[in-house]
């Protein structure tokens, strides 16, 4: 073959080039058409049958060199490229950055979450007496903490361990919060409780193990009561934000996503903090992102320099779970800092300039 005959091949082949890519565009703009009118008419953009008649008929009419499962793989390349046109509109959530390009805040108890100071979320990790209750609550005015978490329904791993006070822990901590001018956030993990829970909580705590419970995020999707969505063990960031979506999708658009630690091989910690999905989240959504530093590490030692590094960033606010006396609680009680602990903490975020000087809430 001389050189001129292959120069003059290439040349060929350059022009077929040009003809597939302009066949292949004119094809995308039929098949966005088509998305089009199946939009309106409500049908499924995606149709199997109709993939297998024209890779059939493909087949049928193959002349070579190819072999027939060479053709099919090539055409359902362009097949699966061509439903991802179709779908694009449908990818862009309403959670997504790109519906909203604005952060959306939330405020509760006059508080504002997203797109300003962090907030801090504080508070045991089980609701379990009147005494525990007023002595955190008492504790966590002096740092004018104004979000009081602790869990009323408590899913644990075991069956044997403690599973909360259910609607009693909910009358506690709101009875708590109302004394020490404080909002509730708390966990609910049965559809059917949400309706009820509205009389006492302010923020609607959906945790790890539901972030998958559809029927749950529905149902918090039809209320209008902020919800704090924690990522779930091993779930990934787009599951997460598809999770967010089943909550928007349904009219309430006060989602706070957190992260709080997921599932790895390391031992270190409790779970592993994924630091990188604050940043990643807040590039991909308009929601507030928050850090529980508590559950992704289960150690108070470096709960600090957590802390730290969830704010810088970008973090809108951290959960920390804090307890009276640790050693007698009735869930997690390793993790959970006594006052002393969590006054020396909120002193180092405010020396290294993380969290602003705050006056203490009066009591009512």
């Amino acid at each position: 073959m001389t050189r001129e005959r292959l120069e003059e091949i290439r040349a060929q082949l350059d022009e077929i080039n040009l003809e597939i890519l302009e066949l292949l565009s004119r094809r995308a703009e039929l098949v966005q058409e088509i998305g089009d009118l199946k939009k309106r008419k409500g049908t499924e953009r995606f149709d199997p049958i109709r993939e297998k008649e024209m890779l059939d008929r493909l087949v049928a009419a193959n002349p070579g060199p190819f072999d027939d499962s060479t053709v099919r793989h090539l055409f359902k390349q362009i097949f699966q490229a061509s439903l991802g046109l179709m779908e694009e509109e449908k990818k862009e959530l309403l959670v997504s950055r790109k519906k909203r390009t604005e952060d959306t805040v939330i405020e509760v108890n006059g508080v504002r979450i997203g797109g300003g100071q962090p907030v801090i979320i504080a508070g045991p990790c089980s609701v379990e007496t009147p005494e525990q209750m007023d002595a955190v609550g008492a504790g966590l005015q002096q740092h004018g903490i104004l979000l009081l978490r602790g869990g009323a329904y408590k899913p644990r791993t075991s069956p044997y361990d403690f599973q909360g006070l259910g609607k009693k822990g909910l009358e506690l901590i709101r009875k708590t919060a109302d004394k020490y001018g404080m909002a509730v956030v708390s966990e609910i993990v049965s559809p059917s409780d949400i309706e009820m829970s509205l009389e006492y909580v302010d923020v609607i705590q959906i945790g790890a193990r539901n972030m998958q419970n559809f029927e749950l995020l529905k149902e918090a999707g039809n209320v209008r009561k902020p919800v704090l969505l924690k990522r779930g063990m091993s779930a990934t960031i787009e599951e997460l934000l598809f999770a967010a979506e089943y909550i928007v999708s349904r009219g309430n658009t006060e989602v706070i996503l957190c992260e709080r630690g997921i599932r790895t091989y390391e031992k270190a910690t409790r779970n592993t903090l994924d630091i990188s999905a604050v940043p990643i989240l807040k590039q991909e959504s308009h929601l507030p992102v928050i850090v529980d530093i508590t559950h992704s590490t289960g150690r108070k030692d470096i709960l600090l320099p957590i802390a730290k590094a969830a704010l810088a960033v970008g973090a809108d606010g951290l959960i920390v779970e804090v307890h009276p006396e640790p050693s007698v609680a009735l869930s997690d009680a390793k993790q959970q800092l006594n006052l002393p602990q969590f006054a020396q903490w909120m002193e180092g975020l405010k020396a290294s300039g993380y969290l602003p000087k705050q006056e203490p809430v009066p009591v009512k």
